[in-house]
């Protein structure tokens, strides 16, 4: 192969496209991966769930220290924000992972391409191109688009990433608004204003849906709502956004209740969810109304070999879902099985959200006869030595005990539903899990006393 050869050619440098990248180097083939930013790791890790983790870890140690710590016998009499410090903190962490990323390409031998990358297939289907940049071309056999998504926009108003914010802005303000208007109360919603309502600003959040986290188990979601308000957050749910303006402040009218009701804030982020990045990549590809890529079952658009991943194919749009596809396309071209399994969802607010499989409300439409099973972490050892013991385990058995879903509104959440997920993946029952020895104490014995209640009886509620 000449220098400008390869195997596999990966457009896009995120969490779908680097791993598929790293994956297929692995696994012998000689890769390319073309991605337009200067550092690699594209949304997740440049501007979207690193940045945002790092400042919702920071702004919770911030509040923990003004509200809580004084129970615990640390008395701070003089708790301060330094909020370019803190920013500081979150671009160095965002820097060092990206040059991780770039030490495992050099390791694993991908090689870096720096542009925007356009398909071309003209003639011989055996060897495709992509033009990066219309300098430079790059051949391979098989091509994988890692594209991404962007940022979902209201049909009326732009984001200026000033006082109309996207997530972008967002984690990048230079001060602490007095006030702010959240539009969307999905994950990027609920936790951008919980990172700007602990620094302290006035965050009031509108949904169009009638509960927030709405993809969540329904019960979860009403808990979550219940916290949320406790910290200080103001919601309108079941409510239409129909006008931004952008004058002194910025005011948002919207509709509830056959009504037309409009605040006004110093800035307002618009979180309505992503959108696909699938226009201007050289070829005309078969798409869904909404432009996602549509695929086979391995991950093949309607030119052969030429694949799609991450959140530029249907499903939903996380990143450890674009890593598994991206792991599972490096197989298949290596003439591996690749497979996509169970995928958890998690909300980093705190109490934290985590989740995989059915929900109660999902289980009721389509007729399944199940079994609830609920553990409080109030009743949970480990959480009463930390001060914090909202919210609780919930599983969800058929009738032969086989899980079928669990939900996780507590501490930790985050981390406690990969057990759950490891049990969904091999098919285990309530009582596989029960019958498990947990450590003590631990919040995961909340993992098995809602087990335990799922086939028999929980021994501490």
């Amino acid at each position: 192969m000449s220098e400008k050869e390869f195997d596999v050619v990966v457009i896009g440098g995120g969490p779908a496209g680097y791993v598929c990248s790293l994956k297929a180097a692995q696994l012998g083939m000689r890769v390319a991966c073309i991605e337009k930013r200067a550092s690699l790791g594209g949304t997740c890790l440049n501007e979207g769930c690193i940045p945002s983790k790092a400042l919702l870890h920071s702004s919770y140690a911030y509040y923990s220290a003004k509200k809580h710590f004084d129970v615990l016998g640390v008395e701070c009499s003089d708790v301060r924000l330094n909020l370019k410090k803190m920013m500081g903190n979150k671009s160095r962490i965002v820097m060092e992972l990206s040059q991780g990323i770039e030490f495992l390409f050099k390791k694993n031998k991908v090689t870096r391409f720096t542009g925007t990358g356009r398909i071309s297939v003209k003639g011989d289907m055996e060897k495709k191109s992509v033009i990066i940049d219309k300098t430079e071309t790059v051949h391979a056999k098989y091509i994988v688009i890692a594209t991404g998504s962007e940022a979902a926009e209201l049909p009326f108003v732009k984001c200026d990433e000033k006082n109309i914010l996207s997530s972008r802005g967002a984690l990048q303000l230079d001060s602490v608004p007095e006030s702010m208007i959240i539009v969307g109360g999905g994950a990027i919603g609920l936790e951008m204003a919980s990172i700007w309502s602990r620094l302290g600003t006035e965050v009031t959040l509108i949904e169009y849906a009638d509960r927030v986290a709405a993809a969540s188990d329904g019960e979860v979601s009403v808990y979550l709502l219940k916290s949320l308000i406790k910290q200080g957050i103001k919601f309108h749910l079941s409510s239409k956004i129909t006008e931004v303006k952008k004058e002194k402040f910025i005011s948002a009218t919207f509709e509830k209740d056959a009504k037309r009701e409009s605040i006004s804030a110093e800035k307002i982020l618009v979180a309505i969810g992503r959108k696909p990045h699938s226009a201007d990549i050289g070829i005309e590809l078969d798409k869904n109304p909404s432009g996602f890529i549509k695929v086979d079952k391995n991950f093949q658009t309607s030119i052969p070999g030429i694949y799609a991943i991450g959140d530029v194919i249907p499903g939903v749009m996380l990143a450890h879902k674009a890593e598994e596809e991206g792991v599972a396309v490096a197989e298949i071209l290596a003439g591996r099985t690749g497979h996509v399994g169970w995928i958890p969802s998690v909300i980093y607010t705190h109490p934290e959200v985590a989740s995989v499989g059915k929900t109660e409300e999902e289980l009721k439409a389509i007729g399944i006869k199940y079994k609830a099973s609920k553990f409080p972490f109030a009743a949970n050892s480990r959480a009463k030595t930390t001060n914090d013991t909202e919210g609780f385990v919930k599983m969800l058995v058929d009738e032969h005990d086989t899980i079928l879903g669990v939900h996780i509104i507590g501490p930790s959440a985050s981390s406690l539903i990969a057990e759950a997920v490891l049990a969904m993946e091999y098919g285990a029952s309530a009582e596989d899990i029960a019958r498990t020895c947990h450590s003590h104490p631990d919040l995961n014995e909340a993992m098995k006393e809602a087990a335990l209640g799922a086939f028999f009886k929980p021994l501490h509620s």
